[in-house]
């Protein structure tokens, strides 16, 4: 199986090759303001993921080891990447469908915005791991 995507105006897109791991949604202050919300993504290792067309990546160095890639044309949060290590996450909202993943719970709940409820039954954390 191979999973596709892309962001908004397609200066970016890609191919995760493989079923994709469950999908967390994290509510830190760091994704919420990179994003617009909480984030949800799937981490999988880095030789999984094959860059189509990435004209439009930048990168910003978000902390010591993280990058998040985002469309520098249409602004799409794409990836969440530990720089040191063998993975890589990417947003759920830059695939297309079917991606036969489902949501598995939240992670950073003690942190999330305080202008939303999380309405679900899915597993919280307060931190992560």
């Amino acid at each position: 199986m191979t999973v596709s995507g892309r962001c908004e105006c397609g200066s970016v897109r890609f191919e995760v090759k493989g079923e994709l791991p469950s999908p967390v949604a994290c509510h830190c202050k760091m994704c919420r303001q990179s994003s617009g919300h909480f984030w949800a993504s799937t981490g999988f290792r880095r030789e999984r993921l094959t860059m189509n067309h990435e004209s439009g990546l930048e990168w910003y160095q978000s902390s010591e080891n993280v990058r998040r890639g985002f469309c520098k044309d249409c602004g799409s949060s794409l990836f969440f990447d530990e720089v040191d290590g063998p993975w890589i996450s990417v947003s759920m909202g830059s695939l297309d469908s079917p991606s036969n993943a489902t949501l598995s719970g939240h992670i950073f709940v003690a942190n999330k915005g305080d202008y939303y409820t999380i309405g679900d039954s899915l597993p919280q954390r307060e931190y992560s791991k």
